[in-house]
């Protein structure tokens, strides 16, 4: 799925948001994989203090932790980055 068509999804407010497509979208916005403390997926970003913790249940993310993610992204102005 194209990186502006997934944000489009996530933006939605879909309660049916896969792990991968929050991966994917966390990433396309810069932030890198620091740990996994059990199911919990911690992902950093140089410029934003905040940590976003994504978790893995039976494929699907925990629509809090999109809206999360979201509220990050917005709060800091962040830009998705122009690699596919």
């Amino acid at each position: 799925m194209k990186k502006h068509k997934l944000l489009q999804k996530l933006l939605s407010g879909s309660k049916n948001i896969r792990f991968s497509e929050a991966v994917s979208c966390a990433k396309a916005f810069g932030f890198e994989l620091s740990r996994i403390t059990g199911d919990h997926h911690i992902y950093v970003h140089p410029q934003v203090p905040e940590l976003v913790n994504l978790q893995d249940v039976d494929g699907k993310a925990k629509p809090y932790q999109i809206k999360e993610l979201l509220e990050i992204i917005e709060r800091h102005n962040l830009h998705m980055e122009d690699r596919e």
